[in-house]
């Protein structure tokens, strides 16, 4: 491992330019919760753990689509699946967390904003939407397209990733929206989420035989391994099949290794979102027996 590292460049290894841009959403964010709050109206101090929250959010981002991890998902599916897990499942959550409320109520008074969100808020959508594109995504011709086209990979990792905050929107909403859901609407979309995210995982876990030839073909996993090295930057075949193979066992068993952590983290991460959900209930009903109320401002910072 270490001497498949040391056989590219920093750049290719840590993707300097994903640091920048991230750094750059840390400094906005840092700006207008800080300096230019004044310009939100009722705006309020951000909490330490909203910051904590935000920039966990960021780290996340970074581990999915960028640095080690992110070279390593080029040679190993399991790695693959694990930064998807990052990227998709903890990183939305923690963003959300992260902005105050004040933040989208500024931008929810423009009427271009709210008919938007009339249109893609509807719970079912995010549902829906989320667990398609993940499944569509882990088709044997779909993934091997999308890993040797650049441009449509990058387009569709956004797309999976817009798809998967609306999906954790309903969940953690920072303002009040017709589409509220109770806590027990909620848990039930959680359950929800984790049945449609089976088949997919199922698929991968089951198959019997390797499904996709950037992990078995060599000429594919170049092609999809350039992308992730700089211009220029020599591709590491040696390290592709043989003694010096990264992978440390065959591909059928990376490949079900895969499929088994995303199930795993996913079952973790929703658990632990039903358990967030179950204590919100419990703190209301506590301090609001009114049972009209939604659990809105339990979770409004």
């Amino acid at each position: 491992m270490l001497e498949f590292f040391s056989s590219l460049t920093a750049r290719a290894i840590w993707t300097p330019e994903l640091i920048i841009v991230l750094s750059l959403f840390s400094v906005i964010y840092f700006l207008l919760t800080g300096r230019y709050r004044h310009l939100f109206p009722d705006s309020e101090p951000v909490s330490r753990r909203q910051k904590v929250y935000f920039h966990l959010g960021l780290l996340c981002i970074y581990l999915g689509f960028g640095g080690p991890l992110y070279v390593l998902g080029h040679m190993m599916l399991s790695m693959h699946m694990l930064a998807m897990a990052i990227v998709y499942l903890i990183a939305p959550p923690m963003i959300l967390l992260g902005l105050p409320s004040w933040f989208f109520q500024y931008f929810a008074q423009f009427r271009v904003i709210k008919s938007v969100f009339l249109v893609i808020g509807f719970p079912i959508l995010g549902l829906i939407l989320f667990n398609a594109m993940f499944s569509v995504y882990h088709l044997p011709f779909m993934f091997d397209t999308l890993l040797i086209n650049e441009g449509l990979h990058n387009v569709y990792q956004l797309g999976m990733f817009l798809a998967a905050v609306l999906m954790w929107w309903h969940l953690t909403p920072r303002i009040e929206t017709r589409y509220d859901m109770s806590e027990l609407k909620k848990i039930g979309y959680m359950f929800a989420n984790g049945v449609l995210i089976t088949p997919a995982c199922a698929l991968i876990i089951f198959a019997g035989t390797p499904l996709y030839e950037t992990y078995t073909n060599a000429t594919t996993w170049a092609t999809a391994m350039s992308y992730c090295l700089p211009p220029g930057a020599d591709i590491p075949y040696e390290f592709f099949d043989g003694e010096k193979s990264i992978p440390p066992f065959a591909a059928e068993h990376d490949q079900q290794l895969g499929g088994a952590l995303m199930k795993v983290l996913q079952e973790i991460v929703y658990g632990v979102a039903i358990g967030y959900i179950f204590k919100q209930w419990i703190n209301r009903d506590r301090t609001n027996p009114n049972p009209d109320a939604t659990a809105f401002e339990m979770v409004r910072t």
